[in-house]
């Protein structure tokens, strides 16, 4: 897709975004949350729905739970142009409550245009209610944590949300350990670099 094809077509998406209207969550949201990253790029993560601080900014993970993904991801070597980062549903539920079924549902449309137009290989979801939104079933997190499912050429793992993390200091480990499988898949498919080891972060 050429750049003038691709921009028109970001350009569309994004004002489906902005003028959705599909479920209530519009009406009180500050911001439409669509992404941060890189429009295009080989590694998609997928969170639940925009938190307070995200509604503010109008980007996903920007509070707590962010800075701890975004201090995962630059301890394995991702820069900003590396992934992209998005929700299931693209605006805040009150006080910060999981999406409904029928609000998930909602954005599916949104979040497949999206798809589409990033063309990641491997996708990171994080936290069972980006993974019911994804697959469109609930499921419980031990059962799919930490493993690789391949779909279309497509590469999709699944692991706790930074938020889970915070709570429970002791599971970032898991998600540093599922972060560091996700680089060495980019790495098997020859998109990155081999990448020295690293420590994990406290």
């Amino acid at each position: 897709m050429a750049a003038d094809e691709f921009n028109a077509k970001w350009e569309e998406f994004e004002n489906a975004c902005r003028t959705c209207n599909s479920c209530p969550l519009r009406q009180n949201a500050t911001n439409t949350v669509i992404y941060r990253g890189g429009k295009r790029a080989p590694l998609m993560v997928v969170g639940e729905a925009p938190g307070a601080n995200e509604d503010i900014e109008g980007k996903p993970f920007v509070g707590r739970s962010g800075q701890l993904l975004q201090s995962l991801l630059a301890s394995y070597g991702f820069t900003d142009e590396d992934y992209h980062i998005c929700n299931i549903c693209k605006c805040r539920p009150p006080q910060n409550r999981r999406p409904e079924p029928s609000e998930i549902a909602a954005c599916k449309k949104l979040l497949a245009m999206q798809f589409r137009l990033v063309r990641p290989k491997v996708i990171l979801l994080c936290g069972s209610t980006a993974y019911e939104g994804f697959f469109g079933r609930k499921v419980k997190m031990g059962d799919v944590r930490g493993r690789f499912i391949e779909n279309n050429g497509y590469y999709i793992m699944t692991t706790f949300h930074p938020a889970y993390a915070l709570r429970d200091p002791k599971q970032k480990v898991p998600i540093y350990e599922d972060v560091g499988r996700v680089r060495a898949k980019l790495e098997e498919l020859g998109i990155f670099p081999p990448l020295e080891p690293v420590n994990p972060i406290g």
